[in-house]
């Protein structure tokens, strides 16, 4: 049966598989036959996905337990990936802190692990030539930063930018080897990330009234969102970035 959004013969890796997002993605990308590598820094958590994804036949997941915004741990990585038709970037961690309190530990820490590391990750799997000709790379990147800001989200945001023009960029200059590059750029998803946070459920309840869905996203919505990236579907598409957010920016 023709299914343009099918990964069937595709190989996926997914970072921060262990929860959220990242897990999201990976359980349907095995849904839609991939094989999987996937990546976090809890062997905890990464070992439930990879316990939760779908194999038959062949097919056999892998699994890397790292961090990778220690050079070691990236290098040894990519050194023993295989080849790769889809990248998704989902790692990621916020911090709500004013501009008068922002200090070197938290904007060193959310800058490497939202946008450093993914972007030293891609540059290796690109110059070892571990993305096969016709892959797509996907960025989780958010509407913080790139289409609205919030009170004291601001490192969260720069973070983001910075990823949403590395994006872009990469799009450009992997384009000679037929290589996609995106981002899909979600509002807020029922994730640890968001049920975590600072915000008071008075806060989170008048939150969603600026929701035209009223609701905020759940991460398999995203996920399926990245899919479509991955997939064929989005064979004509590279340089964009996805904005998946129940309307969010309507507002």
């Amino acid at each position: 049966m023709y299914n343009p959004f099918s990964l069937e013969g595709k190989t996926i890796l997914v970072t921060g598989a262990g929860g959220g997002i990242g897990r999201a993605t990976a359980v349907a990308c095995s849904k839609m036959g991939a094989v999987l590598v996937i990546t976090d820094i809890n062997p905890e958590t990464l070992t439930e996905t990879l316990s939760l994804l779908e194999a038959d036949g062949d097919r056999k997941h892998l699994m890397f337990v790292a961090d990778l915004t220690k050079e070691e741990d990236l290098n040894e990585m990519v050194a023993a990936m295989p080849s790769l038709d889809g990248v998704v970037c989902n790692a990621g961690i916020s911090k709500v802190l004013p501009i008068q309190f922002l200090n070197a530990e938290d904007m060193n820490r959310i800058m490497a692990i939202n946008a450093f590391a993914p972007m030293y990750m891609t540059q290796r799997l690109y110059k070892k030539r571990c993305i096969n000709k016709g892959g797509s790379i996907v960025y989780t990147v958010s509407i913080s930063g790139v289409s609205m800001v919030s009170m004291g989200g601001v490192m969260y945001a720069v973070s983001k930018n910075a990823l949403d023009a590395f994006m872009r960029n990469a799009a450009l200059e992997f384009a000679g080897r037929n290589i996609r590059v995106n981002s899909v750029n979600p509002s807020r998803v029922k994730t640890p990330l968001i049920q975590n946070s600072v915000y008071s459920e008075e806060e989170v309840a008048k939150d969603l009234q600026t929701y035209p869905l009223k609701r905020y996203a759940e991460p398999e919505e995203i996920a399926n969102s990245i899919i479509f990236l991955l997939s064929d579907a989005a064979s004509y598409i590279t340089g964009h970035a996805l904005i998946v957010d129940g309307g969010k920016t309507l507002s």
